[in-house]
């Protein structure tokens, strides 16, 4: 027991491929990283609906345009 060489590493990248083959592990990646964004929104307390856009002032009178 110890560290991780690079041979272990390059052990589990070859059982992971074969598990999953080599199309599926992007797909699990990114529901990953969806997870982890998710998670981190909801320590933050971040909702997922967007802010409101900000209201604008209404224009100038349309009488004081014309003159």
């Amino acid at each position: 027991m110890g560290e991780f060489s690079i041979f272990h590493w390059l052990i589990v990248l070859a059982i992971v491929l074969i598990f999953f083959g080599g199309r599926r592990i992007p797909e699990v990646m990114r529901g990953l990283g969806e997870g982890i964004r998710s998670f981190k929104d909801g320590m933050s307390g971040g909702s997922s609906q967007p802010p409101p856009p900000p209201s604008q002032p209404p224009a100038g009178n349309p009488a004081q345009e014309k003159k």
